[in-house]
């Protein structure tokens, strides 16, 4: 199968953690409903992100005490789909990770991502935010094999940095998916442009989920929302507005081939002045994380 469903998931949430994940099952399971065979939620859709009460609603993922992630599976197992479980602060080994699961239509985790690059902002009289404070970055990338073909795993603020997707690419990704939280300045300046930016300079889908927008809610940061299903031309083929919605849009995954051989980017790129390299480092236990560094050739 070269065309699948994907559902976006724009959950609008609460301090109610019981609530979240019952509203997050009935608008998953609607969407597996519906056809769609990659279901995607937003970054931290398990309670409010609000970093002092962050704590209080972390999860053992390993140690099999995470209520969201068990939910998760039960529906991809039953409704036989893939989900990329968004993200929810994870708690192990005394830290706090901001993390996502990717689950296979038999209910089993194929991957898990956590975060790699932290936001922080200062913008004097409108945003301050330091996400380190509460958070730990984590130290792998994450692409992984799929039913619905190869996916590359970042989360929010991973979108802002190229190397990335471009690595995620070089492994031959079909789609990035981005679980984010863009905030009301960032997400009128950047939203559009980042996710559009990643899918055109590496000719693949971008997905983006973000959590809903509630005017009503006195909060110091304020969702922009507006996820979209992006193709490898820069054409949006789903969008949601700041509402809490599922939208669903179709991803074809032989537009990746034509458009590549529309534009060969990938023949046209100056080897002889600049090279894509991925570092494999080995730390004294024998276990790999995959780095990219741009080296300008001797």
């Amino acid at each position: 199968m070269q065309k699948h469903k994907v559902a976006l998931c724009q959950l609008a949430v609460t301090p109610d953690k019981d609530g979240n994940i019952a509203r997050a099952r009935a608008r998953v399971e609607a969407a597996a409903d519906a056809g769609a065979k990659l279901v995607v939620l937003p970054e931290i859709w398990s309670c409010s992100y609000a970093m002092e009460t962050l704590a209080s609603y972390a999860e053992d993922i390993d140690g099999g005490e995470s209520p969201s992630i068990s939910m998760l599976s039960e529906v991809a197992a039953a409704k036989k789909i893939t989900i990329v479980g968004g993200s929810i602060p994870e708690k192990a080994s005394g830290k706090m990770f901001n993390t996502c699961c990717v689950i296979g239509p038999d209910g089993k985790i194929l991957a898990k991502h956590r975060k790699l690059h932290l936001f922080e902002i200062d913008i004097p009289g409108d945003i301050t935010l330091k996400e380190s404070d509460t958070f730990t970055g984590g130290q792998e990338t994450t692409i992984v094999d799929t039913d619905v073909g190869r996916i590359g795993i970042g989360i929010c603020h991973d979108i802002r940095f190229p190397e990335l997707a471009m690595l995620y690419r070089s492994k031959g990704a079909h789609l990035i998916c981005y679980p984010s939280a863009f905030n009301m300045s960032t997400g009128e300046l950047l939203w559009d442009l980042m996710q559009k930016s990643r899918a055109v300079d590496n000719q693949l889908f971008v997905a983006t989920c973000s959590p809903a927008r509630d005017p009503n809610v006195n909060s110091d940061y304020m969702i922009w929302g507006h996820s979209s299903l992006i193709g490898p031309f820069g054409e949006v083929l789903a969008a949601a507005g700041h509402e809490e919605a599922t939208v669903i849009g179709e991803m074809d995954l032989t537009t990746i081939q034509s458009t590549r051989e529309n534009l060969p980017l990938e023949m046209q790129r100056r080897g002889d002045l600049y090279r894509l390299i991925d570092v494999l480092v080995n730390d004294s236990m024998k276990s790999r994380s995959d780095k990219l560094c741009l080296k300008m050739p001797a």
